[in-house]
């Protein structure tokens, strides 16, 4: 498996002039992250033998503790995750299966690095897109164990944060068989209780209602830092990356890019224009595209909730937390009772429990 390395050198000027939306600005309703263009991570994997030693294993080996962040699309599990990575020894491991290759920043919705607040970040943007097109969930569970095993050898908290359930189970259940879909609603094969880490599950929740409502917003704003440009670069140079073309935005924007097809970069700076259209953003092609997006963004989350139920019903404790008062305070332009909340209601009890964990 090929793996991609980044330095932090050049853009780091480009933050300076970036007008940052965030959970705790004023003015418009705003989101928990904007996401810009940004310098890559440097971010070298860690290959050790994975530790496979758990106190709910067959063996009598105690088992390593980790944190679990999971929750919907777009419910705050990264700002949650950055909130406890800062006030433990922690290290966060990416679990989403987009956001683990290179590329598409904006459109995968990946953390941006000045917003990481120094935290080491693993299997974000590590992963080739074209050598290794079907990063499985076994290549997950293999990988993100041997990285486990490093950070707990270096006394650190192992975090896994992400949207790709799949992804988790395959990490944590003590036998995984790639061969069995046990999110599958009409198979008889159900996700097994028996893990092989000691693990503190944390759900961030938000009800559908507000959720689709903050998803759109957040749809628009990743278009407002750059989605299109970034669009067309990818449909200009990379049609055939078929890791990232599962990536939401893809499909929907390829009708439009038949109609309008992506020009060539300029040697320096954006494209500026999406590729065709005068102007672009008016266009019924585009317009499309972007329900699009917004549509199937709220139905993966929807599908997400239900494999969360999935597990949980299968006997993993999934503490669930409700962040749907702060994000409603957030859309009504209420950003310091919006971060109130979410501190009261999300944050303040997540520390509690993790602290109560790693005391146990």
């Amino acid at each position: 498996m090929r793996l991609v390395q980044y330095s932090y050198s050049s853009t780091q000027a480009q933050y300076s002039s970036y007008s940052q939306y965030s959970f705790f600005s004023s003015s418009k309703p705003k989101l928990f992250f904007r996401k810009p263009r940004w310098p890559r991570m440097d971010s070298t994997p860690h290959h050790r033998k994975t530790n496979h030693n758990h106190n709910h294993n067959h063996n009598s080996k105690k088992k390593d503790k980790i944190v679990v962040i999971m929750g919907a699309t777009g419910t705050g599990k990264s700002k949650l995750s950055i909130d406890l990575a800062t006030r433990f020894r922690a290290e966060i491991i990416n679990s989403d299966k987009m956001q683990v290759y290179n590329g598409l920043d904006i459109t995968t919705n990946k953390i941006p690095l000045h917003q990481r607040c120094g935290i080491t970040h693993h299997l974000l943007g590590e992963v080739d897109p074209v050598l290794q097109a079907d990063f499985s969930p076994l290549d997950f569970r293999n990988l993100a164990g041997s990285v486990i095993s490093d950070i707990v050898s270096r006394r650190k908290l192992p975090l896994i944060v992400g949207g790709s359930n799949s992804f988790v189970h395959a990490l944590l259940v003590d036998r995984f068989d790639p061969d069995s879909n046990v999110f599958d609603p009409s198979s008889r094969s159900f996700p097994s209780s028996t893990l092989r880490y000691n693990c503190c599950f944390l759900w961030v929740d938000v009800s559908m209602r507000v959720l689709s409502e903050y998803l759109s917003l957040r749809v628009e704003d990743m278009f407002d830092s750059g989605m299109l440009d970034e669009l067309t670069e990818f449909f200009s140079e990379f049609p055939g990356r078929s890791g990232l073309k599962k990536a939401i935005g893809i499909p929907e924007f390829e009708n439009y890019f038949k109609k309008y097809p992506p020009r060539p970069r300029p040697p320096h700076g954006r494209g500026g224009d999406g590729g065709g259209g005068d102007p672009v953003r008016t266009e019924e092609a585009y317009m499309e595209a972007v329900r699009e997006i917004k549509d199937n963004t709220c139905q993966l989350a929807k599908k997400q909730i239900g494999k969360i139920v999935r597990l949980k019903r299968a006997g993993w404790d999934l503490r669930r937390l409700d962040a749907t008062e702060a994000f409603r305070e957030v859309m009504s332009n209420s950003n310091v009772s919006g971060s109130e909340i979410w501190e009261r209601q999300v944050l303040e009890p997540s520390v509690k429990i993790v602290k109560r964990f790693l005391e146990e």
